[in-house]
């Protein structure tokens, strides 16, 4: 005769076992969430505001008057297409730096890689003075360019010497992991399937690098739209000419006209954003693409 014992410390066999929390060594959610936005609200979100704010005071007529002028409309001209102009030479020149550094080893390699981060690390006025040391008329390039009716100094084109300068870097090391970490054997493969070198890089390495390739474009991008000591050394500072939007501001508020500053400062946040907005935008449709 079979008895049945029945204990407490039976579990039937179908139960499924319970589920352990993983344990983080950071505090949970909610905390590390309050002092994220409590730190972006103070380095970041509070300083920003009081800019609207004060422009919010102006009136609109005021506002437009002093943010669209004609002297400001000149100076955003200049900084944006600057910028924009510079980021791209960055873009096709960054890329090409990060694959040399990556797919290729050669003498000199550490000192090269070092170089790229020098921007990181030099004073941009440094980088100011010495750009136009080198392009001015009488300078190392500069004596023999000015000759060919190339002038770069005190001109927009030595404001995107200066912005090439300070952005490459952002280029070069946000490319480079993706480059990394993208395997050599899918183009082998591609180019085993009688692919051309230049389909293989435009239908198989650049999808996979262009979201990167974008962050890179973004950052130098906003890093020239609001750069300002590397620039006044060599742009010449002519109204209407070769003016950036920093140092109209400036120029602002040494006249002690507090309010054209802000709404300078306000036109060009606005603007710098809304190009970010629309950069991150196609990053993520990239991404889904590249997913799908």
């Amino acid at each position: 005769m079979d008895i049945a014992l029945s204990s407490p410390l039976q579990v039937p066999l179908d139960t499924p076992p319970k589920r352990r929390r993983a344990r983080s060594v950071i505090p949970g959610f909610g905390l590390t969430m309050g002092l994220t936005l409590a730190w972006l609200s103070l380095i970041v979100l509070i300083p920003l505001s009081t800019v609207f704010v004060r422009s919010a005071g102006m009136g609109l007529q005021d506002f437009l008057a002093a943010g669209f002028s004609d002297r400001a409309l000149a100076a955003y001209k200049v900084s944006f297409g600057t910028a924009f102009l510079a980021a791209v030479v960055n873009g096709v020149f960054g890329l090409l730096t990060a694959w040399v550094l990556v797919r290729y080893s050669f003498p000199g390699k550490r000192i090269v890689n070092a170089l790229v981060d020098l921007p990181f690390a030099l004073p941009t006025a440094v980088a100011g003075i010495a750009l136009t040391a080198i392009y001015a008329g009488n300078g190392w390039v500069g004596q023999f360019l000015e000759p060919l009716g190339l002038k770069v100094a005190y001109t927009p084109l030595g404001i995107v010497a200066a912005l090439i300068f300070i952005g490459l870097p952002f280029v070069v090391r946000s490319v480079e992991p993706i480059l990394e970490d993208f395997g050599v054997e899918l183009e082998e493969a591609a180019l085993s399937l009688g692919a051309r070198p230049w389909q293989v890089f435009l239908r198989v390495i650049l999808p996979a690098i262009l979201p990167a390739l974008l962050t890179g474009f973004a950052l130098a991008f906003a890093r020239g739209v609001g750069e300002y000591g590397s620039v006044i050394f060599i742009a010449g500072n002519m109204p209407y000419k070769s003016e950036i939007a920093p140092l109209l501001i400036v120029t602002q508020l040494e006249q002690y006209d507090y309010a054209a500053a802000t709404a300078i400062a306000t036109v060009m946040l606005v603007a710098s954003f809304a190009i970010l907005l629309l950069i991150n935008v196609v990053q993520a449709w990239s991404r889904r693409r590249m997913a799908a």
